[in-house]
């Protein structure tokens, strides 16, 4: 199993308390312990402008700046996005700076890329907000632009959302799969998300129990069929939270710093909704409960975990734990 590490941003109130001027300092540390070892396989943040589950004046950093800059500084891990929203940025303009990007870092970029979801934002930032079935249809379209572009190094589509007519993409990525720069389809949706998936992902990536994830993982096979595309090909992923701790009172701790961080930002009623969720998670435990779960759902197919610490900025001892009784049971 790989494993990837969800860097601080700000989105989820996870740089909160920390002079903005010291956010960069904060992100870049952290990327660089996950690089300097081989415990994690990448590192990842979110593409969002407005902090989540409520818009705030809370700084959220820009996920392709820090792209760009986390290629710059590191040197082995990965580097992703869970995930770009499509209809953020022109896709032709979005395949040219992943390419840039993929330069930077030598060849490290994963393109997350999903139809998006958050309203707010949206309007905000005077996208409007299309129905769903608009918006998977410019994912639709998006991802034939990325390949065109990435392997071809131009792209020509004639949408319904998009026109693009010879948008060159040179320098090509360095790297040189399936799809140019390896693309991670996001999202659960049964009847287009993952037959979206099924055509064109070199990963997949939902939420869910090891139920839900065994019942997705069987739509996407269906789908596979449909379209005559190998599922073995394609890898499934998963995000968790992780609250992770020696006893079940060092999490029940970890759980109560957070609620006490959140709570100036989400108020009592919302902090306490956000805590039942979070208690119910599979990776919420001692090492070995974390392990068990872990396991169940490698039996099922599961072959990457991305993994979601809210206290990272803050304290570094929950990640070491990971790292040091977790990630060497799946070596």
């Amino acid at each position: 199993m790989k494993f990837g590490l969800f860097i601080p941003q700000g989105w989820r109130f996870d740089l909160a308390g920390i002079d903005p001027a010291d956010h960069w300092t904060t992100m870049k540390d952290l990327a660089l312990h996950a690089d300097s070892g081989n415990a994690w396989e990448s590192v990842w943040v979110y593409d969002h402008f407005h902090t989540t589950p409520v818009p705030s004046e809370e700084a959220t950093h820009e996920a392709w700046s820090l792209m760009a800059g986390l290629g710059a500084v590191t040197s082995r891990v990965r580097l992703g996005q869970m995930c770009s929203c499509m209809s953020y940025r022109n896709p032709a303009y979005l395949a040219k700076v992943a390419a840039t990007a993929d330069h930077i870092s030598g060849g490290r970029i994963e393109m997350g890329i999903g139809a998006g979801w958050y309203e707010h934002e949206w309007r905000a930032y005077g996208y409007g907000f299309p129905e769903a079935r608009d918006r998977l249809g410019m994912l639709r379209e998006g991802v034939q632009i990325f390949q065109q572009a990435w392997t071809k190094g131009v792209s020509s589509l004639d949408g319904k959302y998009y026109q693009v007519d010879g948008a060159i993409c040179q320098p090509l990525p360095i790297q040189k799969g399936r799809s140019g720069i390896p693309l991670w389809i996001a999202g659960g949706g049964e009847k287009v998300t993952l037959k979206i998936a099924a055509q064109y992902a070199d990963y997949t990536n939902y939420f869910g129990d090891v139920d839900e994830f065994t019942r997705k993982s069987e739509i996407l096979r269906g789908h596979c069929e449909t379209v005559g595309r190998d599922f073995g090909e394609i890898t499934r992923s998963a995000n968790f939270n992780v609250f992770i701790g020696e006893t079940d009172a060092e999490v029940e701790a970890k759980l109560t710093d957070h609620i006490t961080r959140m709570t100036p930002h989400l108020g009592k009623e919302g902090v306490e909704k956000q805590a039942a969720d979070l208690r119910n998670g599979p990776l919420v435990g001692t090492p070995a409960q974390v392990v068990e779960n872990l396991k169940a759902f490698e039996a099922v197919g599961m072959t990457y975990a991305i993994t979601y610490f809210s206290d990272a900025a803050y304290d570094r001892s929950s990640i070491e734990l990971f790292e040091s009784q977790v990630i060497p049971e799946f070596a």
